[in-house]
């Protein structure tokens, strides 16, 4: 590595060094943060706290259909199961599903911790 070492009027060393060694450091430290965040991920599914979610159900989310819906017939959920587990009453999770009508953000966590989800995935 070829380097230049500069001192500033205020004595701050700095190192000056090509930009092609400068990028080459900086992917290699982006590639090192994506292999962590990928042993991170692996420990958390090992461990129950992350799943992996099957591209039929990413592609009827993508497709337009209601979330709450899908997730509900992903966990193998009738309407009345979540309705009872989410605290609401199965017509007013209807029209959520049919978008007659929006939930409230409270009712929204409410379904999300039934579905064992995040609000994130409602959104």
């Amino acid at each position: 590595m070829t380097q230049q070492i500069i001192t500033t009027a205020g004595g701050e060393r700095l190192v000056v060094i090509p930009e092609a060694e400068f990028l080459a450091m900086q992917a290699a430290l982006e590639d090192r943060e994506d292999a962590e965040a990928v042993r991170t991920f692996h420990d958390r599914l090992a461990a129950g706290e992350e799943e992996l979610v099957p591209a039929e159900i990413v592609n009827r989310i993508l497709d337009g259909e209601n979330k709450v819906r899908v997730w509900r017939e992903h966990r193998g959920m009738t309407a009345r199961d979540l309705a009872t587990k989410a605290e609401l009453s199965v017509a007013y999770l209807s029209q959520i599903e049919t978008g007659a009508r929006d939930g409230s953000f409270e009712t929204i966590k409410k379904i999300a911790a039934a579905l064992g989800i995040s609000v994130d995935d409602l959104a």
